[in-house]
């Protein structure tokens, strides 16, 4: 079954790509940037069951994001009774989050998208 456009949409930001636009109506950066492009393709012709592995790292990636905000709500607390505060608990979180959106970007066979990157220099070869 093909993806959704919301499908779609989280797929490109999870692998750190930016917004797709409205295609014909607008700037299409992907036929500037050939691993978009890729993606693009690996998006329309993965096969069913690639499709469910997909499906299931989005339903991962979807908990592990929402989790990273509400870990905010322990930021004000450094130790209570004998309960303690991970003090890199969002730092911990988020490291969790980008390790996952780079497992789904190397089960799709393209190297993660500018926003994933560690900024530091990149090689292609």
């Amino acid at each position: 079954m093909a993806f959704t456009e919301q499908e779609r949409t989280d797929v490109r930001r999870y692998c750190g790509f930016p917004a797709y636009g409205a295609g014909a109506a607008g700037f299409q950066n992907w036929r500037y940037y050939q691993v978009y492009g890729l993606l693009e393709f690996r998006l329309n012709y993965l096969s069913g069951t690639e499709e469910v592995v997909v499906r299931q790292y989005l339903d991962t990636l979807r908990q592990l994001e929402m989790a990273i905000p509400t870990a905010s709500s322990n930021l004000d607390t450094a130790a209570a009774a004998v309960w303690t505060h991970n003090q890199k608990e969002v730092s911990d979180r988020t490291k969790l989050f980008d390790d996952w959106r780079r497992r789904l970007c190397g089960f799709l066979g393209i190297p993660p998208g500018a926003a994933l990157r560690d900024g530091g220099l990149m090689l292609v070869i």
